[in-house]
Formats: structure tokens, sequence, C-alpha cells
């Protein structure tokens, strides 16, 4: 027995021997991978800053922002263009065609409606009242030139949640994850026109068109907006230009979540209750807003609800980073039960669609189909008066495919052109411009007044990150004492209560039963009286 022991201990000795130069090896292959992929992405800028100061000294057709087919071959079995063939076909018919379809389901040209979706149905005569009230900004300083290695932070938080990793400016665009919601409304005169509508399924067109417009702003912007502290609000007052009024604020750190809510004098108050999960893949970073937009139209009391579709950035190693929309939105009019399903095509190198598709269908409560959308997230959307439909033949797996014949399609919404130097003013869109411009009178707590956004903002971005680990720090010792407060609370037997936002409060929403924070109201009562004394100090 002692001499098998012997035996035994030798062999696990050679093989434990074995095992650590295996170790040692894979450590050494593992550190040399690294430093080639950061060779790689340093010669990357090197090549990207040469072309940008000195762009007509280098020849060839410039690809467009998906980057090279080389960077994407491996991306294909994460983006099946095959499945993502749509369910329908659509032919487009000439002449007139008598309509099948009666009541709700009348011509876009009929209803006081005009053919042409596009035409300007605010220009009154307040056009002229238009210029004399404020001059917003059109311009921020120039994005400086900074350069950062962006694997050397990124390579050690593969799975993690990036809302937990410190992160400095560089990354970052100057306006915080409440402005970007914020930014949602830039198209919001699709709802005016919504609120006009007499039927219920030429309204779900217009707020579908207005769910794929928020997407429009996202197509260059690449840059990670500021996380917003606990109890960060953001308001942005464009009664006089635009008739609403809208407020957020941040209702939870960890996980990320804002509450919203939006009221305009034109007929519709917009709410909404967004939870913020972002992951890193290893060659890309994925961002899926959890909860729903909630829409409500005053004169009809049509009652819509959708969620948003998932963001993904690629290229995170090496190449140009681009960015996509990919999954479904289902639009319910829970008042009518009409339903839009719009289908955000994943890109894909080998797919002969156009790049950043969205199709839809739009249907009544008894599941009949009566429009066609379609379009792009990043420049206009469509829709088709479907007049017939037949099953044919031709799709994949022996499955039939409805073949629709509509009308010419008419123009819901077209992306605004960007303004001048935009690629030098971080992409941002002339809403966006104006988004973090100083503003008398709001709370203390606004994201405007927070100094680290400013100053990055200014093109100050050493201060800025110095700023931000400041903020960050502080919100830490926060946190901190709060869990403390909670624990002797318990020990005590006290009831605990968790942090409660100032301006929100959580209800049950009727429709779809979800726990979500809503606007208790008095923010702007507490702003015409200039009083906040309620609001705590957070910068």
């Amino acid at each position: 027995m002692i001499n098998a022991c012997r035996d035994f201990l030798d062999v696990a000795e050679s093989h434990s021997r074995r095992w650590q130069k295996a170790l040692q090896h894979e450590r050494e292959q593992r550190h040399h991978l690294e430093e080639t992929i950061e060779q790689l992405a340093k010669q990357h800028n090197s090549l990207e800053r040469a072309w940008r100061e000195n762009p007509t000294s280098y020849t060839g057709v410039e690809r467009s922002q998906e980057g090279d087919a080389s960077d994407e071959n491996d991306e294909a079995e994460f983006f099946d263009a095959m499945e993502d063939s749509p369910a329908f076909i659509t032919v487009t018919t000439s002449g007139e065609i008598k309509h099948k379809r009666s009541g709700s389901n009348q011509s876009m040209t009929s209803g006081g409606v005009s053919n042409d979706w596009t035409h300007n149905e605010n220009d009154t005569s307040g056009t002229n009242h238009m210029q004399l009230r404020r001059t917003r900004r059109s311009r921020i300083p120039d994005k400086p030139n900074y350069s950062l290695n962006l694997w050397s932070i990124m390579k050690n938080c593969i799975g993690k949640d990036l809302s937990r990793i410190p992160m400095p400016v560089n990354f970052n665009e100057p306006l915080s994850m409440l402005q970007r919601l914020t930014e949602d409304l830039e198209y919001s005169e699709l709802l005016d026109r919504a609120a006009r509508c007499d039927s219920s399924l030429e309204q779900m067109c217009l707020v579908a068109a207005f769910s794929v417009s928020s997407y429009s702003t996202t197509v260059h912007r690449t840059a990670k907006p500021f996380n917003p502290l606990l109890g960060e609000t953001y308001e942005l007052d464009r009664l006089e230009e635009y008739g609403y009024r809208s407020i957020c604020e941040q209702v939870s750190h960890h996980p990320p979540a804002a509450a919203h809510h939006v009221i305009s004098q034109r007929g519709w108050t917009l709410w909404q209750h967004i939870t913020i999960d972002s992951k890193f893949r290893g060659k890309y970073i994925s961002v899926m807003p959890f909860g729903n937009i909630y829409l409500q139209f005053h004169s009809s009391g049509n009652h819509y609800v959708w969620s948003k579709v998932t963001s993904t950035v690629h290229n995170i190693i090496v190449g140009k980073l681009w960015i996509d929309q990919s999954g479904d939105i289902d639009i319910v009019n829970n008042t009518t039960k009409d339903t839009c399903r719009l289908k955000f095509s994943p890109y894909s190198y080998f797919s002969r669609e156009i790049p950043r598709k969205v199709t839809g269908v739009v249907e009544d409560r008894e599941g009949t189909a009566h429009y066609i959308l379609s379009g792009t997230w990043d420049d206009k959307m469509e829709s088709a008066k479907i007049v017939d439909s037949s099953q044919g033949c031709g799709g994949s797996e022996g499955k039939q495919k409805t073949v629709y014949q509509t009308l010419q399609p008419k123009l819901l919404w077209k992306k605004y052109p960007l303004p001048d130097n935009a690629e030098n003013m971080h992409y941002f869109s002339s809403l966006a411009l104006t988004l973090n411009e100083p503003e008398e009178g709001v709370a203390p707590t606004d994201s405007r007044l927070r100094p680290d956004q400013r100053l990055m903002e200014a093109g100050l971005w050493d201060e800025a990150n110095s700023e931000k680990q400041r903020l960050e720090e502080c919100q830490r010792l926060e946190r901190k004492r709060r869990e403390a407060q909670a624990t002797q609370a318990l020990e005590e037997g006290q009831d605990i209560e968790g942090y409660q936002p100032l301006w929100f409060e959580k209800r049950t929403e009727d429709t779809t039963r979800e726990s979500i924070y809503v606007y208790r109201g008095g923010y702007w009562e507490a702003k015409d009286r200039q009083d906040w004394s309620q609001c705590p100090d957070i910068f």
C-alpha cells in the first residue's frame, strides 16, 4: 500500500507539472493575443487619425458604417439573414381600384387628410410668431480629438453589466440618459397629427412611425450617455414651440431606471418607465431597454402600449464602431384592439435587403390587415393601404406567404437633416444640440447642472473625469449611508422604506398590470413658485 501511494504521488506530481506547463503556455498565449489586439487597435486609431487629418490623400471607395466585410463575416451566425425574410409580399397597384372595405378602414385620402402625409399641418399664421420666440443654440464646442484604447478597459468587462463599471468620459457624449430619453420627442408632430385622426387605423400608422423615429438619431451616435445620478431630473419645456412639457427622473441606480412623463396641449399624453441593461459580449455591446411606453389621446381615449428594441454597438475591439437596432415592436391600441408588429431587421453581410430595414402590418381587432408599413429606422417610414390579399407560394420551409395588393405608399415620416458640422459635435441633431443648453429656473437636480457633463461639453475632459469620479464616490457614500440606515431599522424592528423618488410614485398600470413609476404631479407648480426645498443636493 505504501509503495502504491508512492507511485500515485509520483504520477500526480508529474501530471501536476504537466498541467502547470500547459497553464503557463495558455497564459502566455492569452497575453500575446491581448498585445496583438491592442497593437491592431492602436494601428487602426493612427490610420483613422491620419485619414481625418488628410482625407484627400487616401483613395478608394469608402465603406458604409457597417464596417468591412472581413469584420462582419463571423457575425453571420448571430445575424441569420434567411430567418429575417418578411412573412408577406407586397404588390403595388397602378390606377384606381375599387375598395373592398368600408367603415373605419377609410383611404388615407379621405376624412380631411391630404394625399401627401408630409404636408406641414402647422404652418399657419403662427409661423411669423415663431420667429419672435427664444432662439435656441445651434452648435456646441467641437469634440476634442483625444484617442483612448477601448480594449484596454473593455477586456476585463466581458459578460458584465456596464452600468457598474466606471468609465472615463472619453466614451461618453455630453448628454445624460434622461436627455437621450427626452430626445424621443424630436418628431412629436407625428403625435400631433395622430391626435387629429378620425380613423384609429390611420392613427396607428402615425404612432408606429413615431416609435421608429426615436431611433433615427442613433445611427452615428456610438458614444455612451452619462448614467444619471439617483434623483437626477431633466425637464424640457417646449410649450410655446411644440405644445408639450416633459419631465424625467432617475428613480433607481442599480439597475438604472428612469421615469418619464410628457403632456401635450395638442391632444396627447405619453409616459414610460424604462430600465436599461447593457452587457459587453466580447465583440459587441448589447443595450436592452426593459419596460413599456404608454400613450393616450385625449379626444378619442385611444390608449397605446409598446416597448423598445435591442441596440447593438459593433466593432468594439477593432474597426469603426457602428450601431444596429434589431427585434420586434408590438404596438397595441388597448381601446380598439388594433395592433401593429414592426420588425427591425438586423444587419447581415449576406442579406440582399437594404440596411436598417423596418417592416410592419397594421391589423384590426379581427386580425384583418389594413396597412403595410415599410422604411428604414434612420431615414423614413411609409404606409400603403391594402386593397386585396391572397395566399401565395414561395415561402421558406414550405410555408405560404400572404400577398398584399396595395395602393401607392404615402410618406409618414422623414428624418431631418443633421446640422452643419454635426460630425464634430457628436453627430447631435438640432434638438440634441439644445438639450444641454443652460436654462434659468430649472430644478437643482437637472442634468444641465451636472458639472462633469458640462465640463465635457466644453472640451475639458481631464477636469470632467476628475469631477465624474467625485460624483460617483459621493453617490457610493450616499448608498452606503442608506444601507446602514436600513440595517439599523431592521435590527430595531422598524418598517424599512426604500428610496422614494420626488416627482414619481409606483402604481400598477391598468392595462398591462405592470408596476411602474408614474408622475405624481407638482414639478411644474414648484417651478412656478421656484420652491426647490425638497430637492436633494446631488451635484
